[in-house]
């Protein structure tokens, strides 16, 4: 298990983030590769300060959570959420969190993710009475090592058996994020020689949303990256490349979605670097 430095993709105002809060990665056991994308553990002292609210892109992604703060401990799962999201960071507290990769939850709780996306349910009600133990087992460690191994321990001892349609949701959405020419649910298509009635009906399953809107999203996170780091060089070829008619709709969507024009983003970027 090894920790990644890599600043997670969709952390819209990570520079200000870091005054505020530690964000640290760790990455699975081979075994568990194919099922977790990282656990993460945000840890924050903001007593005597204002609260702080970090801004994120969501990933197609489940997580399940194990917070403890000033407030309250407990462990829930948050589902897709389809638009920008806030979290309220004050007082004291950290968070334990395992990313599933996308799909990836449906074989472990057997049952269809579509129905909480969108929503945070308290873990018991897919994880069972189990995630109990668990969730105190990790509020009461204070190394983070320690809490990556129980994480490990509690997936394996519900290890789902292989899956062949989760084999191939990872090999599409590992082609989703690296091909930017893919900006279509009849692209995949084409190249997986699946039909587009399948490819629905297997992502609402298991991912929880549409092929079209994960490709959409992992396209609007390519550019919220790229706007990141300043001035791009051609809006055109942007345009061109991620699949959109015009430079206005792109604009749209990428409001709609961040909150901000991408010339507003990479003012508010300058601002932070």
């Amino acid at each position: 298990m090894e920790s990644n430095d890599k600043k997670p993709s969709g952390l819209l105002n990570v520079a200000t983030g870091k005054e505020h809060f530690t964000l640290d990665l760790h990455l699975p056991s081979s075994a568990l590769a194919q099922h977790i994308e990282h656990y993460w553990i945000i840890n924050w002292d903001l007593r005597g300060q204002e609260p702080y609210i970090s801004e994120n892109l969501p990933h197609p992604s489940v997580h399940l959570v194990i917070e403890k703060d000033f407030f309250q401990n407990q462990s829930r799962i948050m589902g897709i959420v389809k638009e920008k999201f806030s979290i309220k960071l004050e007082e004291k507290g950290f968070v334990f969190g395992i990313k599933f990769r996308p799909g990836a939850a449906f074989p472990f709780v057997k049952i269809p993710t579509y129905e909480y996306t969108g929503l945070s349910i308290p873990a018991q009600e897919l994880f069972g009475t189990e995630i109990n133990p668990f969730k105190q087992a990790i509020l009461s460690q204070h190394n983070q090592e320690e809490m990556v191994k129980l994480a490990e321990a509690f997936l394996h001892s519900r290890m789902p058996e292989q899956d062949e349609t989760l084999l191939l949701i990872n090999r599409m959405i590992e082609r989703i994020k690296t091909d930017s020419k893919i900006t279509t649910v009849a692209d995949i298509s084409n190249i997986f020689h699946i039909t587009v009635r399948s490819l629905q009906r297997i992502f609402k399953t298991y991912v929880g949303v549409s092929p079209k809107w994960v490709i959409r999203r992992y396209r609007l996170l390519e550019i919220a990256d790229l706007l990141a780091k300043g001035q791009p060089q051609s809006w055109h070829q942007i345009v061109s490349e991620l699949g959109y008619y015009d430079q206005s709709h792109l604009i749209k969507d990428f409001k709609n979605i961040v909150g901000h024009s991408p010339e507003q983003y990479i003012k508010m970027n300058k601002k932070l670097l």
